[in-house]
C-alpha cells in the first residue's frame, strides 16, 4: 500500500470520526444533524466527514441546500476483507503453531 493511500483503519482511529461513522451506518445523516448529537462543532464534523470520505468510506449526495452523508458500500467492504484477511492469516498461523508443538509433545 501506498504511503499516501488514504487508509478507512487509520481514519478510523479517531474516537469522533468512529462515533460518526456509526452514525452514519444506522442512517445518511447531514453535516447538522450529527453535530446535534456531538459535543464538536459543525466545522469540526465537515473535516471528520471529509477524512472518512477521502478514506473511501462515506459518500455524500446534494439535498437542496445541504449535504446527506451516508455509510460507503465499496469502502466498508474493503474493511472487512482486510479484517478477513488478518483473522484467516492468524488463525492459520496459531493452527501451524498447536499443530507444530503437539508433534514435539511425547
Amino acid at each position: 500500500m501506498d504511503a499516501y493511500e488514504p487508509d478507512g483503519w487509520a481514519a478510523l482511529g479517531d474516537r469522533t470520526r468512529r462515533t460518526i461513522f456509526r452514525r452514519l451506518a444506522r442512517r445518511p445523516c447531514s453535516v447538522g444533524e450529527l453535530a446535534r448529537e456531538l459535543p464538536v462543532s459543525r466545522p469540526a464534523v465537515s473535516q471528520h466527514l471529509k477524512v472518512l470520505k477521502n478514506a473511501g468510506l462515506v459518500s455524500d449526495r446534494p439535498d437542496g441546500n445541504r449535504r446527506i452523508y451516508q455509510v460507503e458500500p465499496e469502502g466498508l467492504q474493503m474493511l472487512r476483507a482486510e479484517l478477513d484477511e488478518f483473522w484467516n492469516s492468524t488463525l492459520a498461523g496459531f493452527k501451524a503453531t498447536v499443530e507444530q508443538r503437539m508433534k514435539e509433545t511425547p
